[in-house]
């Protein structure tokens, strides 16, 4: 083992540079009830896409957020908008068809040109710019499939061509090349919607959480502190609730890490993936006077037990030997609902559903895929025809063949830790007390205290924090996340953090406080 793996990647602030740079918001909780046209829950890509567009065709909506805007899946993204999704054409193409990944190409970069019109009309100030993105060949392997990316997409109508010409510091084979794509600080344009969506009979509220849907002449959504009365409901959780599980085995979580270092060059007017594995996507950006590399890749199932100092070790070493990158500033991972068909899901939340509709499933390129969900829902509430939503309808029955996951590092065990047994090691820890003596500052463990699976952590000042261990949302225990000082469920990818309380779901509910041993 490394020593990264074995200590922890040390280097920056684990936190997302866009999270970091974006400054706060401060919208108010739910408090008593409110009535309104679509509740929205979700303060993300396409819930605040779908609220912002409702608005605008007259519908009043309630926007209602967890925590606060951008500190979820978008908050967590590259920031890159392309229509351009590494090789998803062929696998498109070869699993649903010529006409399919057509469509799917369209509505993405249709959302790609909504977003600039969005920037524009409203004003929002989001680093907002022109870019070509690339999918790049590494090796002589990968370039015949760049090559019949590049033609395939072309003949899609879409912005393509092969290029052997990349900017990058390091030999390449060739590439793909979409041009007049674009990247965004993806926090401020998240902020800069909800401040459009809110007011004039709309809101938005943060720091509640929903916890219950109910469909009936009205649909009603309750939380802690509140509810909203409203003729539809759109659920945009990334993982949905109040759809009896069925999304979560059409689209199991996948963990990917990002990087971002201090770079002594300019910015790039473009951003890259690779065709080759280990995937890296990159690009550039500069913020407060300092350009940034952001290098991103070493996904897996989140299910899967791993070290995540090693994933971001690996990243940190590419952006030193490929760019002269400096020591990293910030990291992060992001966990997205990948659909085992290729395809993002939106529509009906149930099959029974008239009422409720869900987008989830953005195969991880949610700023566009997040965007053109949107747009399908907003015109869905509105009567107007949309051509693309039957692709991308949430009723469909999956397609047998799935798409490859892109950048998957696979680990030694993927077995989910049952209820009762494991620790943040998957091994069971029968001498609590040593254990928990044993633990270092920000580390944490699960030991049995009294027959139960009990999650401790101890802070900086050497304070415990205990928690259940038992995942609120099906039962599986929990275990620690050094990288980023959360608690994760292996089973279906829930995230706490170190005081129990939800920052993912599918899990609705905290983990109960312990007493402290």
């Amino acid at each position: 083992m490394s020593e990264a793996t074995a200590a922890g990647f040390a280097e920056g602030v684990p936190l997302s540079l866009w999270l970091a740079t974006a400054g706060g918001t401060d919208f108010p909780r739910l408090r008593g009830t409110v009535e309104v046209d679509v509740a929205v829950i979700g303060g993300g890509i396409a819930g605040l896409t779908a609220a912002l567009a409702l608005k605008r065709s007259g519908r009043s909506v309630a926007v209602l957020e967890a925590g606060r805007i951008g500190t979820g899946v978008t908050g967590h993204t590259t920031g890159k908008v392309t229509s351009l999704h590494r090789l998803a054409y062929t696998e498109l193409d070869q699993t649903h068809g010529r006409s399919a990944a057509g469509i799917y190409g369209r509505a993405n970069q249709a959302a790609v040109e909504h977003i600039a019109e969005v920037v524009a009309a409203e004003g929002i100030s989001c680093g907002f710019r022109r870019v070509a993105n690339y999918t790049f060949a590494a090796s002589g392997d990968a370039l015949p499939e760049v090559r019949a990316e590049a033609e395939l997409a072309a003949r899609l109508g879409l912005p393509s061509a092969f290029t052997a010409e990349v900017p990058l510091p390091f030999p390449v084979t060739g590439a793909v090349r979409f041009d007049q794509q674009a990247q965004i600080h993806s926090v401020q344009y998240l902020q800069g919607l909800a401040a459009r969506v809110d007011g004039e009979g709309s809101f938005v509220f943060e720091g509640t959480r929903a916890n219950d849907l109910q469909e009936g002449t009205r649909v009603k959504v309750a939380s802690g502190g509140g509810t909203v009365l409203a003729a539809d409901a759109i659920v945009a959780t990334n993982v949905p609730f109040g759809d009896h599980g069925r999304f979560e085995a059409l689209c199991p979580p996948h963990r990917s890490y990002i990087v971002a270092a201090p770079l002594d060059a300019p910015a790039v007017d473009a951003t890259f993936i690779s065709a080759d594995e280990p995937m890296r996507s990159l690009l550039t950006v500069k913020l407060n006077g300092m350009t940034y590399l952001l290098t991103g890749g070493e996904g897996h199932p989140a299910g899967e037990r791993v070290h995540p100092a090693s994933r971001l070790a690996s990243l940190a070493a590419f952006a030193r030997s490929q760019f002269g990158a400096g020591p990293v500033a910030y990291r992060w991972s992001t966990q997205d609902a990948v659909p085992l068909d290729g395809l993002p899901y939106v529509g009906p939340l149930n099959p029974e559903s008239r009422h409720a509709f869900v987008i989830t499933g953005l195969r991880k390129w949610g700023l566009t895929n997040g965007t053109a969900a949107a747009l399908m829902l907003a015109d869905l509430l509105n009567g107007t025809p949309n051509g693309w939503a039957p692709l991308f309808d949430s009723n469909r029955t999956p397609s047998p063949t799935g798409t490859r996951l892109t950048g998957t590092r696979p680990e030694a065990s993927t077995a989910p830790t049952p209820a009762g047994t494991g620790n943040s090691d998957g091994t069971r820890t029968d001498d609590a007390a040593r254990q928990i003596a044993d633990l270092a500052p920000n580390d944490g463990t699960v030991v049995e205290i009294s027959g139960a699976s009990t999650a401790c952590f101890r802070d900086e000042a050497g304070g415990i924090h205990a928690v259940s261990a038992i995942c609120t949302h099906l039962g599986c225990t929990v275990g620690f996340n050094r990288g980023e000082r959360t608690w994760d469920c292996p089973c279906h990818g829930s995230r706490f953090d170190v005081d129990g309380k939800v920052i993912q779901g599918p899990a609705t509910e905290d983990l109960p406080q312990q007493p402290a041993p």
